[in-house]
C-alpha cells in the first residue's frame, strides 16, 4: 500500500531541495501531454470510454460503501457474504489480521478522503459528522501500532486535510473546526506509549486504553517487530506534528527511522524483515521489497518529498542501489540474505511487492518499473487476481487474494509517468475482474483461492481507502476533480497529506543524521526531476518496447534468475544447476553435483539421498552454489508436499438469484468422480436426504433421484453415505459438518477418506462443506426452495444472460435476499478425515515428506524433469511449466545438507565460512516458519 501524488519525486542526483519540494511533483503532468501529443495513433482510449469507466468505478464504490454503511457500520469492517459487520471478539479470531480492528469504525475513517477524491462531498460531510459523533478511541483493546497509524491516524489526517480544503472553497464543511485533527492528536498520544523502548523502535501492539506494559494492557511482552512496522510512521507522525505544532510525534518517528538505518547490514546496505526492538539484532535476516519491509523504503523517499530533509533521500538512494544490485532480477524481485546478498533466500514472491513499480516511478527509474509491472499483469491475466504469493515460475504459492490495491496503484503511477493508454486497458481489466469474480450482493468479497474462485467473508478497509481511489484517478481528467491532486502526497494507505506541510511548524531542526553515506555511481539517476522527455527521448513507444518481451513470460517460458555469482564474475560457460531442473538420471547433472560437493546415494527403498560435504567442492564458489542448490531442494520439497495433496473443490450456487455469484470452497473425497478430470462438473438441484446422516437406506429416494444429496457428517463412514445416496439415484453428494459454527475461515479443509475397502463402486462426486458454508445452502433452500448448484474443480463464469434477464423481470421486486450471501473458501487441504463406526475423527495424513519442515538437514522431494516451456495454453490450475509428470509418485529424492565446511583454498577463512553456513541454515529455518 503505497503511492505519491503526481508520480514524481527526487531522483538520485543532488538537485534542488528545501522549502518547496512539491515543485518536484508538478513536472509529471507536462511530459504526459507531450507523449500523448507525439503519439496520436498509439491506440488512445476515447474520452467517452474513460468517462464510462470512471462512472463504473463510482458505481462500484457506491455498492461497497453503501453496503458497509447499511449492514456493518459502526463495526470496523463489512463481512460481505453474510451481510453483517465484523466486530472483534464476536467472530472467530483470525490472528494478527484482527489487530487492525479497534472498534473505531475503521472502514469509515479509512474511506473519508476517498469520498472527496470521488467528488462525493455531501457523503463526506455526513461521514465526518458520524465519525465525530460516534467513534470512541478509548477502547480497552489491543491494536497494531502500524495498522492503526496508517489506517486510522492517516485516515483522520487525510480527512482533516480535505475538510479544510473544502471549507476554504466556501461551499462545504463551513461548520468544521478541526474536530478530526483533535481526534488524530488524541490517537497519537495513545500510540506514544509503544515507543517506550531503549532503541526507540515501537512495540508492535498497544492497548488504546492502558498503553503498554500496564497490568491491564495485555501487551508489552513482545520483543520483535517488522521493519515496515517501525519504519512506516514518519509521514503521519510528522504531519500530526506540523498540523498541531506538537513536535513529539515527529521526534519519535525520526528516532525509529534513525535506529533502523544505523542497524542496516553495512556491507550490503540491506535491512532484514524483523528486528529485536530492544537490542536491534536482526531476527529474520532475509531482505526484499515485499511484506515486512515494503513501506519502510517508500516512507524514506516520501519523507524527503514531504519534509525536504536531505538525509531521507540519501538513505533511500543507498538502499535503492542495494535493491537494484541484489534483489532486482528483472522482471523478478527476489528476497536475498542481508549478509550474503548474492544468495537468494526464497523462490517465491509475495503480492505486496506490487507497490514497487509505483515507487520506482516516483524515483524516476521507469524501465524496471515497466518490466515488473508487466510480469505482475501477466500473472493476473492467468489467475484473474494476484495470488498472495507465487513462485518464480509463476505457480500459485499462497492462493488467497484479499483485494489488495498495490497493483492498481502502480498502474496509476505508470500511466501518469508515461501517458501510455495501455495502462488504461490494464485498469479496465481490473474493473472487469472485480465485478465478475469478487462482486457479491453485499459488497466485494476477498478471494479465498484464486484457483477455484471461492470467496472469503471479508472486505478490508484498504479496499475502499485505496482501490477505488487509484482506479478513479486512473480514468479521471483534471476537470473531473474538484481539487488539484498534485498538491498532495499519498501515504502508504493512499491518504492525502498537503505538501505545504513542509514549511509549517518546522519544530525539528533539519540536520543530516545519515552516517557513512557515499555518493553512488549510478548513471541511471543523473537527473533530479525525472520527466518523460528525458526518459523516452523521441520514442512514445518506449514502454511498449520494454513490455513486449514479457508478454508470454508466464504461460510460455520458465524464466531463470541469473546467479549472483555468475553475474559478479561474468557469464561463465554454464549456469549453476537449479533444483527444479535436476534429474537424477542425467549424467551431466551428477557431474555438476560432484563439483558442488554433493554426492548421490541410492537407498534400499528406491529413494535417492543427496548429501553435501562442502569440503569436497571444487572451490568455495562451487560450495556456495551447492548450498543454494540444497536450500532450493528443501523449499521445492515443501512446495511439492502441498501440491501432492488434492486441491480444494468448488460448490457454486447457480440458480436464481445467485447465478454463480456465490462460490463455496469444498473439501474433496479420495473416492468417487474426480472433478478435475470432468471439467464440466456436476450440476443439479439439491435435496436433503432422510435420514439426514445418510448412514442407512434412504427413505425419500423420489426426492433424491437425479439430485445432489445433502447430508450431515457423522455416525458412519463417508464412503457408506456415498453408497447409500448413489443407490437412491443421487448424481452427487455434499456432506455438511455437524460441528456447529465450523468454517473454512478458521479451520483447514480436509479430504474425505474411504473406508479401507475398495471404493471403485462409488462413481458420483462427493464434496465436504464446513458448517458455516453448508448453512448457506440450507438457508437458500428455506428461502427459495429450488436451489441448483454446480460441483466442480473451480468456479465457472456466472450465467450473466440469465442474471440480466432476471434483473429485468424483478426490477421492482424488493424481496430481501438474505440467503444470497456467500461463504469463504478454505485454507490449503491439510488433513485427511476418516469416520470410524462410532463417530468421526480428523487425523493428519501420514506423509513421508512431512519431516522436511522440521529438519533442514534432511528432505524428501519428488524427482524432477527439466523445465520445458509449454506450447499449449495452460489452465489456471496448471503450472506454467510442466515438470515431469505433474505429480511424480514413484521415485523420491532425499537431500541432506552436511554443515561441516572445511577446504584448503585461498578463499574465505574456515571460521568465516562456518559462520556463514550456520547463518544460512538458521535463516532458512526461519523462513520455513514465515507467514505473510
Amino acid at each position: 500500500m503505497s503511492g505519491a501524488a503526481g508520480g514524481q519525486g527526487g531522483g538520485g542526483g543532488r538537485g534542488p531541495r528545501g522549502r518547496r519540494p512539491w515543485k518536484l511533483l508538478a513536472l509529471v503532468l507536462l511530459p504526459v501531454s507531450s507523449v500523448l501529443a507525439a503519439a496520436p495513433g498509439a491506440g488512445a482510449m476515447s474520452k467517452e470510454e474513460k468517462r464510462r469507466l470512471g462512472n463504473q468505478v463510482l458505481e462500484m464504490f457506491d455498492h461497497a460503501y453503501s453496503n458497509y454503511m447499511e449492514h456493518a457500520y459502526p463495526a470496523d469492517e463489512l463481512m460481505p457474504l453474510t451481510c453483517r459487520g465484523r466486530v472483534r471478539g464476536q467472530e472467530p479470531s483470525r490472528g494478527d489480521v484482527d489487530d487492525a480492528l479497534g472498534k473505531f469504525s475503521l472502514t469509515l475513517i479509512d474511506t473519508l478522503d476517498t469520498l472527496v477524491v470521488l467528488n462525493k462531498t455531501k457523503e463526506f460531510e455526513e461521514a465526518v459528522k458520524k465519525v465525530i459523533k460516534d467513534v470512541n478511541l478509548d477502547n480497552d483493546i489491543v491494536v497494531s501500532v502500524f495498522e492503526t497509524n496508517i489506517r486510522v491516524l492517516g485516515g483522520l489526517l487525510g480527512g482533516h486535510s480535505v475538510a479544510i480544503m473544502l471549507k476554504e472553497k466556501g461551499e462545504y464543511m463551513q461548520w468544521y473546526n478541526g474536530e478530526l485533527l483533535h481526534m488524530a492528536k488524541e490517537l497519537g498520544y495513545k500510540l506514544l506509549p509503544a515507543f517506550n523502548t531503549t532503541s526507540g523502535l515501537p512495540y508492535p501492539r498497544v492497548n488504546l486504553k492502558f498503553g503498554v506494559r500496564h497490568p491491564e494492557a495485555r501487551t508489552g511482552t513482545e520483543t520483535d517487530t517488522c521493519t515496515a512496522c517501525a519504519g512506516t510512521l514518519i509521514l503521519e507522525f510528522a504531519a500530526l506534528s506540523r498540523f498541531t505544532g506538537t513536535s513529539v510525534f515527529e521526534e519519535y518517528a525520526r528516532k525509529a527511522l534513525d535506529f533502523i538505518w544505523e542497524k542496516r547490514q553495512r556491507s550490503s546496505n540491506l535491512v532484514g524483515v524483523t528486528i529485536n526492538i530492544h537490542t536491534g539484532d536482526w531476527v529474520r535476516k532475509d531482505s526484499g521489497v515485499g511484506a515486512g519491509i515494503d513501506s519502510y523504503y517508500e516512507y524514506l523517499l516520501k519523507a524527503y518529498v514531504l519534509l525536504g530533509d536531505d538525509s531521507f533521500l540519501e538513505r533511500f538512494n543507498t538502499h535503492y542501489d542495494a535493491i537494484m544490485r541484489y534483489i532486482s532480477q528483472p522482471p523478478l524481485l527476489l528476497d536475498v540474505h542481508i549478509h550474503k546478498p548474492m544468495l537468494n533466500a526464497r523462490t517465491w514472491m509475495d503480492s505486496l511487492l506490487a507497490f514497487f513499480p509505483g515507487l520506482q516511478v516516483l524515483k524516476g527509474d521507469i524501465r524496471p518499473a515497466i518490466e515488473t509491472h508487466e510480469m505482475l499483469y501477466q500473472v493476473i491475466k492467468k489467475h484473474n487476481f494476484l495470488p498472495e504469493a507465487f513462485t518464480t515460475d509463476f505457480r500459485v504459492h499462497w492462493a488467497q487474494h484479499p483485494l489488495r490495491p498495490e497493483f492498481a496503484e502502480s498502474t496509476y503511477f505508470l500511466y501518469k509517468a508515461t501517458g501510455d493508454p495501455y495502462y488504461l486497458e490494464v485498469g479496465k481489466t481490473l474493473i472487469e475482474n472485480l465485478n465478475k469474480y469478487a462482486r457479491v450482493p453485499c459488497g466485494f468479497a476477498a478471494m479465498k483461492d484464486v484457483r477455484t474462485g471461492s470467496h472469503e467473508d471479508r472486505m478490508d478497509s484498504f479496499f475502499l481507502a485505496e482501490m477505488f481511489k487509484y482506479l478513479y484517478l486512473l480514468f479521471a481528467d483534471k476537470e473531473d476533480m474538484i481539487f488539484d491532486i498534485e498538491d498532495y502526497i499519498f501515504t502508504t494507505e493512499a491518504h492525502l497529506l498537503p505538501l505545504w506541510l513542509s514549511t509549517t511548524n518546522q519544530t525539528i531542526s533539519k540536520k543530516n543524521t545519515t552516517t557513512e553515506y557515499t555518493e553512488l555511481d549510478d548513471s541511471n539517476f543523473d537527473w533530479t526531476c525525472p520527466n518523460t522527455q528525458i526518459l523516452f527521448p523521441n520514442d512514445p513507444m518506449f514502454a511498449q518496447s520494454i513490455r513486449e518481451p514479457l508478454k508470454n513470460v508466464v504461460d510460455k517460458s520458465c524464466p531463470r534468475g541469473i546467479s549472483r555469482a555468475e553475474e559478479s564474475l561474468g557469464s561463465g560457460p554454464k549456469p549453476p544447476l537449479r533444483a527444479r531442473d535436476f534429474m537424477a538420471s542425467n549424467p551431466e547433472h551428477l557431474e555438476i553435483l560432484k563439483k558442488m560437493g554433493v554426492s548421490l546415494i541410492h537407498l534400499k527403498d528406491g529413494r535417492v539421498q543427496l548429501v553435501q560435504h562442502a569440503v569436497q567442492a571444487a572451490s568455495s564458489l562451487d560450495a556456495e552454489d551447492g548450498l543454494r542448490f540444497m536450500q532450493e531442494m528443501i523449499e521445492l520439497s515443501s512446495q511439492q508436499q502441498k501440491e501432492q495433496q488434492l486441491p480444494p473443490r468448488a460448490v457454486q450456487i447457480v440458480s436464481h438469484p445467485f447465478f454463480g455469484r456465490v462460490v463455496l470452497t469444498a473439501g474433496p473425497a479420495q473416492f468417487g468422480m474426480d472433478l478435475s478430470k470432468h471439467k464440466a462438473g456436476t450440476r443439479g438441484f439439491v435435496a436433503t436426504i432422510k435420514p439426514y446422516n445418510g448412514c442407512s437406506e434412504i427413505t425419500n429416494p423420489e426426492a433424491v433421484k437425479d439430485k445432489i444429496a445433502l447430508m450431515q457428517r457423522g455416525q458412519c463412514m463417508f464412503a457408506e453415505k456415498a453408497r447409500n445416496i448413489q443407490k437412491a439415484g443421487a448424481i452427487g453428494g455434499i456432506v455438511i459438518d455437524d460441528n456447529e459454527g465450523s468454517s473454512s475461515d478458521t479451520a483447514p479443509l480436509f479430504q474425505m477418506a474411504g473406508d479401507g475397502k475398495n471404493t471403485d463402486d462409488i462413481t458420483i462426486p462427493m464434496l465436504f462443506l464446513f458448517n458455516k458454508e453448508g448453512n448457506i445452502i440450507l438457508d437458500a433452500i428455506r428461502e427459495y426452495e429450488a436451489v441448483e448448484v454446480l460441483l466442480s474443480d473451480k468456479a465457472k463464469d456466472r450465467d450473466l444472460e440469465m442474471e440480466n434477464m432476471d434483473q429485468k423481470l424483478s426490477e421492482n421486486d424488493s424481496h430481501k435476499q438474505n440467503s444470497e450471501e456467500a461463504t469463504s473458501a478454505s485454507q490449503d487441504v491439510g488433513a485427511v478425515s476418516e469416520e470410524p463406526e462410532g463417530g468421526e475423527n480428523s487425523v493428519t495424513d501420514p506423509d513421508s515428506l512431512s519431516s522436511a519442515h522440521a529438519d533442514s538437514d534432511s528432505v524428501s522431494i519428488s524427482n524432477q524433469d527439466s523445465c520445458v516451456p509449454g506450447t499449449d495454453e495452460a489452465s489456471a490450475l496448471e503450472p506454467a511449466c510442466m515438470q515431469g509428470d505433474h505429480q511424480p509418485q514413484e521415485q523420491e529424492t532425499e537431500t541432506e545438507s552436511n554443515s561441516k565446511v572445511n577446504w584448503d583454498n585461498k578463499g574465505q577463512p574456515m571460521e568465516s565460512i562456518l559462520a556463514d553456513w550456520n547463518e544460512d541454515i538458521e535463516a532458512f529455518e526461519m523462513m520455513e516458519k514465515d507467514e505473510l
